[in-house]
């Protein structure tokens, strides 16, 4: 790490998880992570969540947020599925994101049946249940507390222009940086720069990077097309391989501290606190 500044390049936000994202200008940082991540999550009849891993499909649903719907535009159908931000009145249910049962709202059968219909399989749009807590592992958090919605694990993730850059450097064909699904992407630190990362800080906020992301069979789907390739796995697995953590990892997994009008903007330079 040859700086003690990150400046945040682009910024995204996955209201679905493991759909579409969006790419902002600025965004509102909570405890949960960037508002609306992963709040919404598809299920199958069983309450067991899905992914990419599952169904690549799903890297097609393009996701919107207006002033009081998400919306949800599915390739091949006429009409999109429109949701309100505010519906209070939905049915309560329990699902399930690896380890964790969770409580959760039903978006109800119209949006059940699109996403069914495009997704060659029963399956239910549920919304996290505010008022439950789920907290990502304290093995990793140092004992903060850090709640989450439906991520993996962590409320987000960081990566760096510079780690792609080195990345595509050893790779026949280059690849976007949607492949890695991250929340945040900074320049400043060099390749791998927030390997070194602590702690992240702005305005009324501090992001601890707590863990390396171990990757998954996601970041070898074509997000344009839904093509299934070993690549970028293959290449990774050479020099990224963590025998501790049993697994590739390729940025890095936060939780955070912040004020509730907290705001994170694309062009703004970050204090960094290195580990160690």
């Amino acid at each position: 790490m040859n700086s003690t500044h990150a400046t945040i390049t682009a910024l995204h936000t996955y209201p679905v998880k493991s759909c579409r994202g969006l790419s902002l200008a600025d965004v509102k940082l909570t405890r949960r992570g960037l508002a609306y991540d992963r709040e919404w999550m598809v299920v199958d009849t069983a309450g067991q969540f899905l992914t990419q891993r599952d169904l690549p499909r799903m890297a097609l649903i393009e996701t919107a947020l207006t002033l009081n719907t998400l919306r949800l535009t599915l390739p091949g159908q006429s009409e999109s599925v429109e949701l309100s931000l505010y519906d209070t009145s939905l049915p309560r249910c329990r699902v399930r994101v690896w380890r964790d049962d969770c409580d959760a709202f039903d978006e109800g059968s119209v949006a059940a049946g699109q996403l069914s219909e495009f997704l060659g399989k029963a399956v239910r749009l549920v919304r996290f249940d505010s008022v439950y807590k789920r907290h990502s592992n304290p093995q990793w958090t140092k004992g903060m507390v850090a709640e989450n919605h439906f991520s993996d694990g962590f409320p987000v993730l960081v990566l760096s222009d510079e780690s792609l850059e080195a990345l595509n450097h050893r790779l026949d064909v280059p690849l976007p940086m949607n492949r890695f699904r991250p929340n945040i992407v900074i320049r400043g630190l060099g390749p791998h720069g927030e390997d070194g990362v602590s702690v992240l800080s702005g305005d009324g906020f501090e992001i601890h990077l707590v863990k390396p992301c171990v990757r998954c069979s996601v970041t070898a789907v074509d997000q344009m097309t839904t093509a299934v390739s070993n690549e970028p796995l293959r290449t990774l697995a050479v020099y990224r391989r963590d025998e501790a953590l049993n697994g590739i990892t390729f940025g890095m997994n936060g939780i955070v501290i912040a004020d509730a009008d907290s705001l994170l903007t694309v062009g703004v330079c970050l204090d960094v606190s290195p580990t160690g």
